[in-house]
């Protein structure tokens, strides 16, 4: 018998970290089992035809927020091309309504809901004809009979997360791609638009095996590791643990992502993290606002100035990543709100700041109470809010620009000494970004794909058109910028020509012996900067600057 566990991620660098749990947990079963993934971004035609190549006895599929029309599409033809095969899906975005899911796709057999991993074993065994149970024995099933009568079994309960098999024995398919771990399942929050707040049963991996897991990481020098629990430190002994021992054990390479709450973090792991090499760990930290009264509706319980001051502790130590989030769309935050609740994280000048906007998952709290909120979202996934009592449709796509050029500005950190130069302009960052957003648009940047130097060039452009500062100062800031990342072949053509010190450059570099790889960008004074690409921030990428004399 060939079963086909099949994943459609959203993109390449992804893995489904879902499908390789379940593999684990029926190797050497007896069965052959296929794993394929693919890409939302593929063909259609081009995945179909792999799955029909394939000719599983047995498909199963995936089914995430970011998936699940394009799965519907796939499922529904292959089983008109192969309508002897029985085709389950599992997933979050299938568990909740399994009923009505079959009900709405009668070429789907059934649906794992919740936990899946016993439920695939059971299940794998009985259509292998190895076990003496039925359909109706096996636990946290939804599936249709051959009269497409519909049948539930009861829930099944949790697992013991050391009863999960380690997902990954050859890493030859993860070359240039995100590897996913769980160290945890379950969060002890119970914030409404989240699906992790439903389920309470919190359960940890053995620090033996997580400990034996990364090293198997680290032996293979990958480059990164996404712990995907909820909430990493919630249990302290157990954070620390991890954090202690990725310290000793560090390979000088490896990166470990931890999505945390910041408020949370005590003195003893900020002064462990302290110790880390710059790049061994990166944070990302969900504030999602920082109206009190909108904290409080959706039921999440944290101090935004602790976490400031948690914030600051750890970019004053100069070695590790922050990604800092906000949702757009919550219950009591308006566009002054939610302007106030940018404003207040910017200020922290994360690494990265993510604007994102409000999903109205199925079987969350906040679905419950879209009716109350007035809050309209879209009828297909990923179900992002339209407009609330308190945020209208215009107000949203005031967002949606501004989110944008976050995005391309700030989220790059490629115009780090730029972006400070033109915000002094702005009564805020949020105007600056909304008022860069509107230029785009009027001139018809917004529907066009740019160069990163061409974005430099609307920079000036916006600038002198629409800021009307000094553009002598943003030129000399953008050339930093420029070079800081790359010694580009070309300069731009607003950067001063230095053929006149080309005698004076060459004799300051033979004499400080410095690599052809360098740039020296001079003044007409003699000062100048030189950036060394060997010596690279291991943070920003930066090259290091150093400012030097060229010539007295």
């Amino acid at each position: 018998m060939k079963i086909l566990l099949a994943a459609c991620n959203a993109k390449y660098i992804h893995s489904n970290l879902a499908v390789y749990n379940l593999r684990a947990c029926v190797r050497n079963t007896g069965p052959e089992i296929l794993l394929r993934e693919y890409t939302i971004n593929q063909s259609k035609d081009e995945i179909l035809r792999d799955l029909y190549q394939n000719a599983p006895d047995l498909l199963c599929f995936s089914c995430y927020i970011w998936n699940i029309s394009f799965v519907r599409d796939l499922m529904e033809d292959f089983s008109k091309i192969c309508p002897e095969v029985p085709i389950w899906v599992g997933g979050p975005e299938v568990s909740y309504d399994a009923e009505q899911f079959l009900g709405d796709n009668p070429w789907v057999a059934g649906v794992m809901r919740g936990e899946g991993e016993q439920t695939f074993k059971e299940l794998v065994l009985f259509y292998d004809g190895r076990s003496d149970n039925g359909l109706e024995d096996i636990q946290g099933i939804t599936w249709c009979d051959h009269q497409r009568e519909i049948w539930s079994t009861q829930d099944r309960p949790v697992m013991n997360l050391d009863e999960v098999p380690f997902a990954y024995e050859d890493l030859a398919d993860f070359e240039h791609r995100i590897i996913y771990y769980e160290s945890s399942r379950g969060c002890p929050f119970s914030c409404s638009y989240c699906l992790s707040s439903i389920d309470k049963k919190l359960r940890f991996r053995s620090l033996d095996l997580v400990k034996k897991e990364l090293q198997f990481f680290l032996d293979h020098r990958v480059p990164q590791v996404k712990f995907v629990d909820r909430t990493f430190n919630c249990r302290h002994e157990h954070a620390m643990e991890i954090w202690r021992y990725l310290l000793e054990h560090d390979n000088g390479g490896t990166n470990f992502h931890f999505e945390i709450e910041a408020d949370l973090l005590t003195k003893e792991e900020l002064d462990l993290m302290r110790q880390m090499r710059p790049g061994l760990i990166q944070l990302e930290i969900g504030v999602q606002s920082t109206n009190v009264k909108t904290l409080q509706e959706i039921r999440r319980h944290v101090d935004f100035d602790r976490i400031s001051r948690t914030v600051k502790r750890i970019q004053d130590m100069r070695n590790i990543h922050q990604h800092l989030d906000l949702i757009a769309g919550l219950p009591f935050e308006d566009l002054d709100s939610f302007r106030k609740s940018f404003e207040d994280v910017y200020a922290l000048r994360p690494e990265q700041l993510q604007l994102g906007f409000l999903k109205v998952l199925k079987g969350s709290y906040m679905c419950e109470k879209t009716k109350e909120y007035g809050c309209v979202y879209k009828s297909k996934e990923p179900y992002e809010v339209l407009s609330t009592r308190w945020l209208a449709y215009g107000d949203i796509l005031r967002l949606k620009k501004v989110e944008t050029m976050v995005e391309v500005y700030y989220n790059s950190g490629q115009f780090t000494n730029t972006l400070p130069e033109l915000e002094q302009y702005f009564a805020n960052a949020f105007d600056f970004y909304e008022s860069l957003g509107d230029f785009y648009e009027q001139k018809g940047y917004d529907t066009i794909s740019h160069s990163r130097l061409r974005r430099y060039e609307i920079l000036l452009e916006f600038m002198e058109s629409v800021v009307c500062g000094d553009s002598g100062i943003l030129k000399k800031k953008m050339l930093f910028d420029l070079y800081l990342r790359e010694n580009m072949k070309n300069r731009p053509k607003w950067a001063r020509d230095l053929k006149p010190y080309e005698r004076e450059i060459w004799a300051y570099r033979k004499a400080n012996q410095v690599p052809k790889t360098a740039h020296l960008e001079v003044e007409e004074d003699g000062s100048g900067y030189l950036f060394d690409y060997e010596r690279r921030d291991p943070l920003t990428h930066n090259a290091k600057m150093t400012k030097v004399r060229v010539w007295p």
